[in-house]
């Protein structure tokens, strides 16, 4: 459902609710400005909840409900709205949608922090649940698959085909939510120990000089990763020039995506975790910068080969920074125990989902803007200044961002033995 949102919500909006780019890009940054409260708020409950069920199960089955209907809401708006009254049902929609994640994700990443203190296991569990969400996301590409085909049957039938699919997914995410609420369990010795006002947590964060760097290249990497999310549909029909391909270009990063983790972690335990993550920061920016050149190709079958070459060492980078990430963050929550005496796993990872969808935030600000302002017109063979702009924030904005990155995380200290002596002292106190 995530995947879903952000790869075809913005298309959908343009070329099938005829919304302007701009006017879309505004949506999603008013939904970034409501983050800045919402998602400090999700981590400061779920850390002070006290309830039977436990401090993350209780937000993770809470999220259910929410989280289906605002996804109902974006693909299925009604037939009788347009104008200003469908803008603001989108608008409300996709708000909605990602309060409601906030509700899930923070305490779900929470959870998965607590599991484990083991520097090396927490990323072969951060590995294995990025290996399972590339996953969930590859079954995303046949939604889009189908929305793509009924694109060629007109309006009404994308409309159709939007709206089932969203009602299916939404039953599906229910009975998933009930299995794992169902069958998680929780360490009682962690509940208790929250900071006492979510100021109180911020400023703990912003203290926390591992947390600073780690952060400062965790939005780096999420805006080179959200360009690439929200503009691969744009590319393959107006650069490539074979839009019914899109599906299987991103299931090119994808499978990579889902079984690279083990090779990261085998890589991780030689070299280390930071090093690790500098190498496929720097194999996602030479796999996407190299998509400069798609417009120097002249047949279509040369750029579709030509982009999935690229999409298939990306996604296999792509498996690094998604599974030794919020790995990291764990070590970075075990070093604020150390400091503080408090475990406020769901602020860290609420601070960690609101930078995520910072990121998105922007680029779909900065898409929807450049693209109308380049001269952008849904369904027509674009100027070579649209195809232009579109290459280069698809592939000259994450060539930036991730060598960028790649060079701020090499000056990260919070390494295996910096966090040997943090357990060790823990374990004293």
């Amino acid at each position: 459902m995530f995947l879903l949102l952000s790869l075809y919500v913005m298309k959908f909006a343009t070329d099938v609710l005829l919304i302007a780019p701009a006017v879309m890009g505004l949506i999603f940054s008013a939904s970034r400005i409501w983050d800045a409260v919402s998602d400090p708020l999700a981590g400061y409950l779920s850390d002070r909840t006290t309830f039977r069920l436990g401090r993350r199960r209780t937000w993770i089955l809470a999220s259910m409900l929410p989280i289906g209907a605002a996804f109902i809401m974006v693909f299925s708006p009604p037939l009788h709205l347009s104008g200003g009254a469908l803008t603001a049902w989108m608008a409300l929609g996709v708000i909605g949608f990602y309060s409601a994640m906030t509700v899930f994700f923070v305490p779900h990443l929470s959870l998965g922090a607590e599991l484990t203190d083991d520097y090396h296991e927490r990323t072969r569990l951060f590995g294995m649940r990025h290996a399972f969400y590339t996953l969930g996301s590859i079954l995303a590409l046949v939604s889009m698959y189908l929305l793509i085909n009924a694109e060629l049957e007109g309006e009404a039938q994308v409309r159709l085909v939007a709206g089932t699919q969203a009602w299916i997914a939404a039953g599906v995410m229910a009975c998933l939510l009930i299995f794992a609420v169902a069958r998680l369990r929780e360490r009682a010795e962690f509940q208790g120990r929250a900071a006492p006002s979510p100021l109180r947590a911020l400023r703990d964060i912003a203290a926390n000089e591992h947390a600073r760097r780690l952060y400062t290249v965790w939005f780096i990497e999420s805006f080179g990763g959200a360009a690439i999310g929200a503009l691969t549909l744009y590319i393959t029909q107006y650069v490539v020039g074979a839009v019914q391909w899109a599906p299987l270009i991103i299931l090119c990063y994808m499978v990579p995506s889902s079984l690279a983790p083990p090779a990261w972690l085998a890589l991780s335990r030689r070299i280390g975790k930071i090093r690790t993550w500098m190498i496929g920061m720097c194999g996602t920016a030479v796999s996407f910068g190299s998509m400069l050149g798609l417009l120097q190709v002249d047949s279509v079958e040369g750029r579709l080969a030509w982009i999935m070459c690229a999409a298939v060492t990306a996604g296999f980078s792509a498996g690094c920074g998604g599974s030794i990430g919020p790995s990291v963050q764990g070590d970075v929550i075990d070093y604020d125990e150390l400091k503080t005496g408090e475990r406020k796993e769901g602020a860290y990872y609420a601070a960690w989902m609101f930078i995520n969808k910072s990121a998105l935030g922007v680029v779909l600000l900065v898409t929807g803007f450049a693209l109308q302002f380049a001269g952008f017109v849904p369904n027509a063979e674009q100027t070579a200044a649209v195809k232009l702009t579109m290459l280069g924030l698809y592939s000259g904005l994450p060539l930036l961002f991730f060598v960028t990155g790649a060079s701020l995380l090499s000056r990260f200290r919070l390494d295996e033995k910096a966090h040997a002596q943090i357990r060790a002292a823990l374990g004293r106190a």
